[in-house]
Parts: structure tokens; sequence; C-alpha cells
């Protein structure tokens, strides 16, 4: 008597969303937008979270003084900010993997690995 296995479709288990996480260096807001001058890098990071918010993108941005323990709960980010110190910032996690420190990712960069394409 031969027995059925049943098997499992996991190619539609993973639930997680895709997630953008900005960890930021030092500055006088959230998003370092205030004060006389404007710093074009922090106006196009900016429009880049716009951009992918509308694309129902969830992008969540930290700062070490008002974050800390988002700093704290991912080794990846508080390795290189050991390694580096302030260096190291901002850095960018997609999907919970480090895509780019030292600056900010560009739009193009963030999709890309989005989309699972590698570096």
């Amino acid at each position: 008597m031969a027995e059925s296995i049943a098997f499992m479709d996991l190619s539609n288990s993973q639930t997680s969303e895709a997630t953008v996480e900005i960890f930021d260096p030092p500055m006088c807001c959230p998003t370092g937008m205030c004060g006389p001058t404007i710093d074009q890098a922090l106006l196009n990071v900016n429009e880049m979270i716009l951009t992918l918010q509308s694309d129902d993108v969830s992008v969540v941005r930290y700062q070490m003084t008002s974050h800390p323990q988002a700093f704290l709960n991912n080794a990846d980010v508080m390795r290189l900010v050991r390694e580096q110190q302030m260096a190291a910032l901002p850095i960018t996690v997609v999907r919970g993997k480090v895509i780019k420190a030292g600056e900010y990712p560009t739009l193009t960069e963030i999709k890309s690995n989005l989309n699972g394409a590698s570096k």
C-alpha cells in the first residue's frame, strides 16, 4: 500500500514586507531638512523615500540619539559603527541586508535590491 505524501508550496510562504531601513548620522531633526540651508543629498533622500512610499515600500529612518535600540538590534549595523564609527553612517538596509554604508544609496540601488538583484 503506497502512502501519499503532501507537498507544501513554499513559494508564497514569504510574508515579510519589503522594508528599507536607513540608519542616519546625528542630525538636527528627523529628516535633516531643517535650518537655513538644505543639504542637497538630504533633499534627494527625502524625494527617494517619498517615491518608495508611493510604490508601497515601507521605509523607516533611525537616528542614534532618538532610536538607539534600532541600532543595537541590528548586528550588522553595530559592527559597521564599531569598525568605522560615524564614518559608517548613513547605513541603508534592504530586506535585512546592508546594501550601502557611508553614503546614501540611489533610488536605482534600492530598487535593484528590492527586486532581489545582487550587487
